[in-house]
């Protein structure tokens, strides 16, 4: 049961620690990434379909990503659903081919998104910690229901607060790591 309840909260902890990967690997750093684009729906024949399966999603150097449509009618549309996203990049169209040339970062933007990582950081260690509060209460349950000694009890929170330790350290260093990232231009 309680080798469970751990199982548990590592696994719920890990994929915290993948959540907030995803979400800033979305970011913009000032260098193309082709993950910027891939959260983008395009309306292909009356229904919304992520950009990669209507478009070839392809990096032509460090500052510039090419969108080549597979049919020569979805440039439009491909067009208006950039526009509309949140990326903030115009694109420009030469013909079939559709590019998304990153500007450079100014100093203050990098500061904002350095803030919006450390944000988005201190929103998973939220989660991880209630992902421990949880687990905890799991606990205390069972050793209500007289399931588990007082012993087993202290022993399973020590190894639940260094499983949370873990976690709240890796989110550090992936949120370090991507401002990192963001200051260095």
């Amino acid at each position: 049961m309680l080798n469970d309840i751990k199982h548990d909260a590592q696994t719920r902890m890990g994929k915290s620690i993948d959540a907030l990967k995803h979400d800033l690997s979305r970011l913009r750093t000032g260098r193309a990434s082709t993950t910027l684009v891939d959260h983008i729906k395009v309306s292909y024949y009356g229904s919304d379909t992520p950009l990669n399966q209507v478009a070839s999603v392809s990096l032509a150097d460090g500052r510039s990503i090419v969108i080549t449509p597979f049919e020569k009618n979805m440039v439009a549309p491909i067009e208006k659903a950039l526009l509309a996203s949140d990326i903030g990049i115009t694109p420009t169209t030469a013909g079939t081919v559709i590019r998304l040339n990153m500007p450079p970062l100014t100093e203050e933007r990098r500061r904002e998104l350095a803030k919006h990582v450390s944000h988005e950081g201190e929103n998973a260690k939220i989660a991880i910690r209630n992902v421990r509060r949880d687990a905890l209460q799991h606990v205390k349950d069972l050793l209500k229901e007289k399931q588990i000694t007082e012993d087993e009890e202290r022993k399973a929170d020590d190894e639940i607060q260094k499983l949370t330790d873990r976690f709240v350290k890796e989110v550090d260093t992936v949120a370090k790591a991507k401002e990192e990232e963001l200051m260095a231009m």
